[in-house]
């Protein structure tokens, strides 16, 4: 798995959670890390799929 991929997925989860935890303690900030775990969840893979196409050569892009 590539790296960005990797820190990516990371990012997802850990947004995935704080929304949980906002909308438990009835703050609609949620809606925020929602939105950022679907970004966050398309980067990675957009991330997977450009290395298996084998263009992932490089880390930074």
């Amino acid at each position: 798995m590539p790296r960005l991929a990797l820190y990516t997925l990371i990012v997802c989860v850990l947004s995935v959670a704080a929304a949980v935890i906002s909308f438990v303690r009835g703050s609609w900030l949620g809606i925020v890390w929602v939105l950022l775990a679907g970004l966050s969840s398309n980067m990675t893979w957009y991330y997977l799929k450009r290395h298996r196409a084998g263009r992932g050569g490089s880390a930074t892009g």
